[in-house]
């Protein structure tokens, strides 16, 4: 007789919400979740930074409407505390925001300004084999003139945390091509237990900056330090690189969308009408009109306007092309 199929565990999910645009994006995030996933049976948590010594001014969420509206949507707002990074590096807030999650639950984190077009409940992680997000670029390192390579770079932050380095690579890739190398877009990442993952990325990423190996003297760790981590992170916990079971990410089910005009110059049809459905409903329409790109794009048709300037079929071949364009027709608001 056959085995019975394991029904796929529970699990959180993770984003950080502040004052300003963060926390409106944070909300269209919980709207589209709500809209595209309705069996999700996890914790959708918001993790907010407080004030403190690392901010120079109160970064908790200012809008009462998206504290409302989260809540309405059936998401938690938690606290944590800025001990490390704060102003000075606030892409620091997702390694910091990962102790508030529950000890000994799977997480999975994403950047805010992203939207759920599909089913992440039924996505087939495996959260004892962690991993992250591939759609990336040779962003880092730069690697100077006279060296070290690519290899040289890596393998001193392997040797400095103690890790085996051979088996983070990726052999069907030539020696010194970037994607040799084991490195993700931070976008969104995944676990067994958010705060023995975050203690280790917090330990990491402060290693780095604060002793920083002799290999990585010419290199920009800002704003790079938590993509530099990560890769070393998931392969401390036996992770690697995604399987074709979580191609849905960043795909069918996920749209890191960074900049809304983006979104609507060269996101999918699909991807177009979650937004607007996911941003209809009274309670978060009258809230994220507060914010005014996204009242402009979402509810004024200026994202009409940015999407019928670009032919989704033949798209400029760098972003940068389209960022100009958009921003000639006074298009990029953020």
């Amino acid at each position: 007789m056959a085995a019975k199929a394991r029904k796929a565990k529970p699990f959180n999910i993770l984003v950080v919400a502040q004052g300003g645009r963060l926390q409106y994006e944070a909300l269209l995030f919980a709207a589209s979740l709500r809209h595209s996933d309705p069996g999700f049976k996890g914790r959708l948590i918001v993790a907010e930074p407080q004030p403190g010594p690392r901010w120079e001014s109160d970064p908790r969420i200012q809008s009462h409407g998206v504290r409302e509206a989260l809540e309405w949507l059936g998401a938690e707002v938690l606290p944590f505390e800025s001990k490390h990074f704060g102003q000075s590096y606030p892409y620091g807030n997702k390694i910091e925001a990962l102790r508030v999650l529950p000890k000994g639950e799977p997480f999975v984190f994403f950047d805010s300004d992203t939207l759920v077009t599909g089913a992440l409940s039924k996505l087939a992680f495996d959260f004892k084999r962690p991993s992250a997000s591939m759609r990336r670029e040779g962003t880092w390192p730069e690697v100077p003139l006279y060296g070290p390579g690519y290899g040289g770079i890596w393998k001193s932050l392997y040797d400095k945390l103690g890790l085996e380095y051979e088996s983070s690579l990726d052999l069907s890739q030539p020696d010194e091509y970037w994607q040799r190398y084991l490195y993700f877009n931070a976008g969104w990442f995944f676990g067994p237990c958010g705060p023995s993952f975050g203690a280790r990325f917090e330990e990491y990423a402060l290693a780095i900056r604060d002793d920083t190996p002799d290999a990585l003297a010419c290199q920009e760790l800002d704003p790079w330090l938590d993509q530099v981590a990560l890769p070393l992170v998931i392969h401390s916990f036996g992770g690697g690189r995604p399987g074709p079971e979580l191609d849905g990410l960043d795909g069918d089910i996920t749209c890191h969308w960074r900049v809304l005009a983006l979104l609507f110059a060269r996101e999918s049809d699909r991807v177009v009408e979650v937004l607007q459905e996911a941003a209809a409903p009274n309670k978060v329409k009258k809230v994220l009109k507060e914010y005014e790109p996204f009242k402009r794009m979402i509810y004024q048709n200026k994202g009409t306007r940015a999407r019928e300037m670009f032919d989704r079929d033949n798209l400029p071949r760098k972003e940068q092309q389209m960022r100009n364009q958009l921003k000639k027709k006074n298009l990029w608001l953020r």
